[in-house]
């Protein structure tokens, strides 16, 4: 049975370590980068010859040591730690709702203090525990505006782009409720996973285009990067986006990270109705684009996203024009059977025809596995997510459960 908290109790969420979230009237430390932290330093009156030595501590204490309290920064002075609470802030964002799927899938919906004139936000972030490994899916938007036909989280308008501070923030309060920084932040009650699965890998596949927020998504990843911080391997860090051309390579130039590509559809015709940012960028420039990407190799494969859809792109003519078109890329194919969620009208594939289709991949010399739908119990599976901004009615909720229960969820 799936599990569900309801954070928005305080009560609740102070025993759990929901925590209050931060708050919009002080600027956060996380997420800036070292230049960027050196410069709110002397903003804030620290000595410039001391600049460098407490942008190393405080780079231990957030991304090594996970706190988010300066008073636990013990080699920092009292002096100085009364100055920086008192004018900046390291809190976490709010967590809403904590669901944990059948399959050990967690997802939680985390709330951001406003921006400027706005309002508060929400985001969903999911954790998937497997095998060796723990994947970390980010968003990077509230909301999304490339409205894909199969998406769910493409039905909620672009409310704003996220900070890198609120990107990384979501890894922190990730690692936080798994156990996974030594000596950091783990509340009493944090929900731990069995023995290895802890945040190893993250995909900024979650809500929004990252590309649509380049500054921000690049400034995160190289914090999460960062060899005496977070000290994600790059080759662990991958960001997939539906073909926003221009970025691609400048991404890849700056960050260096492993690039999938929401593709979909073999010809514009189909990928103008399924990705309609088909219609600026189509397929022969979006694949020029992932020809030139920095570092591209056997060893550094480009990850090609494939949802199936029944009766619209799963035919042996379209696995025959995929192999085609990636022909010269080094690259991999994910097939992802499609998640339903309440009222699109696709359905996924029988399960028959995807296998047809990833053998035919796979004996033209293309890793085609079959991705295991996870999370589905708990709208955490890919293309499912929304946030509770935009929350489902009861009814529709009920609907989607009675759907899932009757097995037929994709």
């Amino acid at each position: 049975m799936a599990v569900s908290l309801d954070l928005t109790d305080a009560a609740l969420r102070d025993r759990l370590g929901g925590g209050a979230g931060p708050t919009a009237d002080k600027p956060c430390l996380i997420g800036l980068t070292r230049e960027q932290l050196g410069d709110a330093l002397r903003g804030a009156g620290v000595p410039d010859r001391q600049v460098r030595m407490r942008v190393q501590q405080l780079w231990h204490w957030l991304y090594v040591r996970g706190v988010s309290d300066f008073d636990r920064m013990t080699n920092v002075s009292k002096d100085l730690r009364a100055m920086l609470r008192d004018k900046f802030s390291i809190a976490r964002p709010e967590i809403v709702e904590e669901q944990i799927s059948n399959d050990g899938t967690r997802k939680w919906l985390l709330r951001f203090p406003p921006r400027g004139a706005g309002r508060p936000v929400e985001v969903e972030t999911v954790y998937i525990p497997e095998e060796g490994r723990g994947t970390l899916c980010i968003s990077s938007q509230v909301g999304c505006t490339l409205t894909c036909t199969f998406c769910h989280t493409g039905t909620q308008k672009l409310v704003r782009n996220l900070t890198s501070e609120e990107i990384i923030a979501q890894l922190l309060l990730a690692r936080d409720r798994l156990g996974d920084f030594p000596d950091g932040d783990t509340p009493q009650g944090a929900i731990v996973p069995s023995e290895g699965r802890k945040v190893s890998n993250i995909v900024m596949m979650g809500m929004g285009e990252p590309l649509y927020n380049f500054d921000h998504v690049r400034d995160a990843l190289l914090v999460a990067a960062d060899g005496d911080g977070l000290s994600l391997s790059r080759r662990r860090i991958t960001l997939s986006t539906s073909g926003v051309v221009p970025q691609i390579v400048p991404m890849g130039e700056q960050t260096g990270v492993m690039l999938a590509i929401s593709l979909h559809a073999v010809t514009d015709e189909l990928r103008d109705v399924l990705v309609p940012i088909n219609k600026k960028y189509p397929l022969a420039e979006l694949l020029d684009a992932c020809r030139a990407y920095p570092g591209l190799s056997n060893a550094k494969r480009i990850t090609f996203e494939y949802v199936m859809l029944k009766g619209v792109n799963d035919s042996l003519a379209d696995a025959k024009e995929l192999v085609r078109l990636l022909k010269g890329i080094p690259a991999k194919i994910n097939l992802i059977p499609f998640n339903k969620w309440p009222g699109s009208d696709y359905e996924c594939s029988d399960w028959e025809q995807i296998e047809n289709f990833a053998d035919f991949i796979n004996a033209n010399g293309y890793a085609s596995p079959i991705r295991t739908p996870r999370g589905q119990d708990i709208l955490a599976a890919c293309g499912q997510l929304k946030s509770a901004s935009e929350r489902m009615k009861k009814t529709e909720r009920l609907a989607y459960e009675a759907m899932m229960i009757a097995g037929h969820g994709g």
